[in-house]
C-alpha cells in the first residue's frame, strides 16, 4: 500500500486519541489509534495503533496498553518516540529512516495552548524519530486550512477543534491566530463523565471502550426527536459479579452536560475577545466544527442556540487538521508563516 513513497514529507495530526500520517503527494495514508503496548520486562513494543487498542483493559501483567499522549501533548516521551518512529516507517517502509539527509521533513500538529517545553518535546520526538527536520503547526490553523477556510484572507475565520484531549476554539486572519482558546477538555472526558455517572447512579464500572461507545450511539448536545437506549454489561461495584443494565440517551446528556457546557464557554470566551471587524465576518459566515466531537450529534444545533451564530459542521471534522497540515507542507510557500521550526 505505501510502496513509493520513501523521501516524501510527511505531516502529522498527533491526536491524543488517533494519529493521522499525510504523505506529500499522497494524501492521508494512515489513521490508527494513538496508543502503544509495551512488554515491561523486555521495554520492547508488542503492538502499536489499533493491535495496542484492542488490547486496552486485556493485558496480562507484564504488558502495559498505554496512550503516550495525555491533553495532546506528550506524557511519555520515549514510548511517543517508539510510536512516530512506528508511524514513519510504515508509510516510508523501502529503507530504515535515519537523522540524516535521507529524513523526510515532518509537520506535526500542536495545541496552540502548548507550553515552550512541551513544543520541544514534541520536536525532540520527531526528530528521534527519523525527521530531518521537524515543524509545528498549531492545530487550529491547521483544521482552518484543512476545512477550506480562506485563512491568508483579510476576513475573520473561526475554527472550532474539538479532539481527544484538547478543544481549540480560534479566529484566524491574514494567515495567523487573532484570538483564541485552548482548553484541556475534550473527548476523553466526555467519555469519563460517562463512565462516572454509571459508576455513580448504577455502581457499575465499565471500560473506556465501552464509555467511548455510548458517546458516539447515545450521546447528544441538545435533545433527541425521539430519545434512545442501549444495553451495557459491567462489574457490579457492590457483588464483583458481571451486570447488565439499560441507559437512555437523556441520561448520556447528563452525564456529559458539563465538559459540553465547558467547550461552550470556551467558544463564547473567544467571541467576547474577537475585534468587532471579525466579529461581524463570523456573524455573516459563521463558524466551522472539526475533530471527533463535531461528530457528537446536534453539537451544532447546541452552539447556534448558544450563540445565535451559524454552524457548519466540516465535511470530514476527523481529517481536517492531518489535511490542512498536509497543505502546509504542499504549498509551503503560502503557509510558512503558519510553521515553527525553531
Amino acid at each position: 500500500m505505501f510502496g513509493g513513497l520513501f523521501g516524501r514529507d510527511v505531516a502529522i495530526d498527533l491526536g491524543t486519541a488517533n494519529t493521522l500520517v499525510f504523505v506529500k503527494g499522497h494524501g492521508i495514508v494512515l489513521s490508527e489509534p494513538s496508543v502503544v503496548a509495551i512488554d515491561n520486562k523486555t521495554d520492547k513494543v508488542v503492538a502499536v495503533g489499533s493491535a495496542a487498542k484492542r488490547m486496552l483493559g486485556r493485558t496480562p501483567g507484564s504488558i502495559v496498553a498505554l496512550r503516550p499522549l495525555k491533553d495532546g501533548v506528550i506524557a511519555d516521551f520515549e514510548v511517543t518516540e517508539k510510536m512516530l518512529s512506528y508511524f514513519i516507517r510504515k508509510v516510508q517502509p523501502q529503507r530504515r529512516i535515519f537523522r540524516s539527509l535521507i529524513g523526510p521533513r515532518v509537520v506535526v500538529c500542536v495545541p496552540s495552548g502548548v507550553t515552550g517545553v512541551e513544543l520541544r518535546a514534541v520536536k525532540e520526538a520527531t526528530e528521534s524519530a527519523g525527521a530531518r527536520q521537524a515543524y509545528t503547526i498549531e492545530e487550529p490553523l491547521a483544521a482552518a486550512i484543512g476545512a477550506g477556510l480562506p485563512v491568508n484572507e483579510a476576513q475573520g475565520s473561526m475554527i472550532i477543534d474539538i479532539g481527544g484531549g484538547t478543544s481549540e476554539v480560534a479566529v484566524i486572519s491574514l494567515g495567523g491566530i487573532v484570538t483564541k482558546s485552548s482548553i484541556r477538555i475534550a473527548g476523553d472526558d466526555i467519555d469519563d463523565a460517562i463512565g462516572t455517572y454509571i459508576q455513580k447512579e448504577y455502581k457499575l464500572a465499565v471500560g473506556t471502550q465501552t464509555a467511548e461507545q455510548l458517546k458516539i450511539e447515545l450521546g447528544s448536545a441538545f435533545r433527541l426527536e425521539e430519545e434512545e437506549s442501549a444495553e451495557i454489561r459491567g462489574r457490579d461495584l457492590v457483588t464483583g459479579l458481571p451486570k447488565t443494565i439499560v441507559i437512555t440517551s437523556e441520561e448520556v446528556r447528563e452525564a456529559i452536560g458539563v465538559p459540553v457546557e465547558a467547550i461552550i464557554a470556551a467558544v463564547r470566551d473567544t467571541l467576547d475577545r474577537t475585534p468587532p471587524e471579525l466579529a461581524s465576518d463570523i456573524m455573516d459566515r459563521g463558524m466551522v466544527l472539526v475533530g471527533g466531537g463535531a461528530m457528537l450529534r446536534h453539537f451544532d444545533e447546541r452552539l447556534r442556540r448558544e450563540t445565535g451564530i451559524p454552524v457548519h459542521v466540516a465535511d470530514d471534522p476527523l481529517m481536517c487538521v492531518a489535511i490542512g497540515s498536509g497543505r502546509s507542507l504542499e504549498e509551503i510557500d503560502s503557509y510558512r508563516g503558519a510553521l515553527s521550526s525553531d
